[in-house]
C-alpha cells in the first residue's frame, strides 16, 4: 500500500451566508456543533484534489469518488487530506483538529459505466418553493433544478474558494466535479425552503469532463425518505447534466433534512 503526499487545505466556509443556516456559527451550536459547518460538497471538492493529481483528466472523465462525513470540518481551520493507494482503489481519509473527519475512496474504472438519460425523467423544480413537509422528498418523486453554470469569474472564484491548485481546470478549460455536487444541493433547496439541513455522504460516478461555462442541471430520483435516530434523511439517484443533454455524472447523495435540535443547558 503507498501513501501520497499529505495534501492541506485551509477550510472555507462558502456558505456563511446561505439560506441553510447550519453553516451560521450561532444557528450550527444549537445543533451541537463548535460553529458553522464546511459544507459537505466542498469538503468533497478537497477530497478530489488526490485522485485529479494522481490520474488527471481521465479521473475527471470516468473516475469513481464517494465520501462519508464524519465529523465536522470548520472555517479557517485546517484540513489535512491523506490517500494510500491499493490495489488502484486509493483511500482517502480528511483530518482537521486531530480528529477523523471524512472517509472515501477513489477508483478509475476501465471505461464509461453506461447510463441512459431517457432512464431519469426532466422535471422542473416546483414554480413556488414551500417549507419543507411530508410531501417534499416522498419516495420515488422525481426532482429537477433550476440551470446554473459557473463561467468566467465565478469558475475561478469557485477554484479559489475551494482551495484547488491543480493548474488542469484553467490550462483545459475544465469544470470543477465539485460543481456537479453544488448540484445536487440544488436539487434539494431548488423544490423545497428548508431549514438546517447536513450533506452527510456522497458517491459520484463521473461520465464526461464537464466543460467552464457548461449549464449544469439535474435529474434526481428520491430514493429514500427516512427517519434515523431523530434526524429525518433523505436520499436521491441522479443524473447531472450538460447543456441538457450531455450526462456528466450518475451521484446518490444523502442529506439530514431535519436534524434533531439539541437542547440547549
Amino acid at each position: 500500500m503507498a501513501a501520497l503526499q499529505t495534501y492541506r487545505v485551509s477550510a472555507y466556509n462558502t456558505s456563511k451566508f446561505s439560506e441553510n443556516k447550519i453553516h451560521d456559527d450561532t444557528v450550527a451550536r444549537r445543533f451541537g456543533f463548535s460553529g458553522g459547518l464546511v459544507p459537505g460538497v466542498d469538503v468533497m471538492a478537497y477530497m478530489m484534489h488526490l485522485p485529479v493529481e494522481k490520474w488527471g483528466r481521465d479521473f475527471l472523465e470516468r473516475g469513481l469518488i464517494e465520501a462519508r462525513f464524519v465529523k465536522p470540518v470548520y472555517d479557517g481551520e485546517t484540513a489535512e487530506l491523506t490517500g494510500s493507494d491499493s490495489d488502484g482503489a486509493l483511500a482517502i481519509e480528511v483530518r482537521s483538529r486531530g480528529e477523523l473527519c471524512a472517509t472515501g475512496s477513489a477508483s478509475l474504472p476501465d471505461s464509461v459505466p453506461p447510463v441512459s438519460i431517457d432512464d431519469y425523467k426532466q422535471v422542473a423544480p416546483v414554480v413556488e418553493r414551500k417549507p419543507v413537509n411530508p410531501s417534499s422528498y416522498e419516495v420515488d418523486k422525481w426532482l429537477g433544478t433550476i440551470p446554473r453554470d459557473w463561467s468566467g469569474d465565478a469558475a475561478q472564484d469557485y477554484l479559489a474558494d475551494i482551495r484547488e491548485i491543480d493548474p488542469i481546470f484553467a490550462r483545459e478549460g475544465l469544470g470543477h466535479p465539485g460543481l456537479l455536487q453544488r448540484m445536487m444541493n440544488k436539487v434539494l433547496v431548488d423544490n423545497a425552503i428548508l431549514g438546517p439541513w447536513i450533506h452527510v455522504g456522497s458517491r459520484m460516478q463521473l461520465l464526461s469532463a464537464a466543460r467552464i461555462g457548461d449549464e449544469l442541471t439535474a435529474r434526481a430520483k428520491v430514493t429514500g425518505n427516512y427517519d434515523k435516530k431523530g434526524h429525518r434523511f433523505v436520499e436521491l439517484d441522479a443524473l447531472v447534466l450538460a447543456n441538457g443533454k450531455t450526462p456528466l455524472a450518475h451521484c446518490w447523495h444523502i442529506a439530514i433534512y431535519q436534524p434533531r435540535e439539541q437542547a440547549v443547558a
